[in-house]
């Protein structure tokens, strides 16, 4: 199994990469591969329909979105929605390329919890053919501090953050055998 984590935040240290990055190491614990795309570190060009020449950052994007049997986005919560560098990513993904994946949906908000940012996550996933995942996972003040090894410091979240992963992954495994039977 191998799965795509997306960080989409364009800003250095942000809580929601390092979320990911915690998810990363409880996923290579399990034994599964993982393709890890930081869009501070891997800047994409505005999307535009009218351009299909793509740059090759944004190859890279596509390429692990389509090596992967399931995927993780990661995004801070702006203004109640998606970030900017997130959402563009998405914007350079056709339906075909997600239809019938498992999608885990990760916020870090600046407040208590980024449901909105969720909710808006979960959309695009369904207009993309995506499957959400039913667990989901933010974090806000209070439980968006980290140890010097990456865990979250409060326990609650980390059982959560584990919880939701390992649903995650047993949805994933039971979606890629089902169409491993069918092929």
């Amino acid at each position: 199994m191998k799965i795509t984590l997306i960080a989409g935040s364009n800003r250095a240290n942000a809580t929601s990469t390092q979320l990911l990055k915690y998810i990363e190491n409880l996923l290579e614990a399990q034994h599964i591969s993982v393709a890890f795309v930081d869009l501070s570190e891997l800047p994409l060009p505005l999307f535009s329909p009218d351009n299909w020449d793509f740059h090759p950052n944004v190859q890279r994007v596509l390429e692990a979105i389509a090596d992967g049997d399931g995927l993780i986005l990661a995004t801070p919560e702006y203004h109640g929605s998606i970030s900017g560098a997130l959402k563009n990513a998405l914007d350079y993904i056709t339906a075909g390329q997600v239809a019938g994946k498992t999608v885990l949906s990760v916020s870090s908000a600046g407040g208590p919890l980024g449901v909105s940012s969720l909710s808006h996550l979960q959309t695009i996933v369904r207009n993309l053919h995506g499957i959400n995942c039913p667990e989901w996972i933010s974090i806000g003040y209070g439980s968006n501090t980290f140890d010097p090894d990456g865990a979250p410091l409060d326990e609650g979240m980390r059982k959560r953050v584990r919880d939701a992963v390992d649903g995650f992954v047993e949805l994933t495994r039971k979606l890629t055998a089902t169409t491993a039977a069918a092929n």
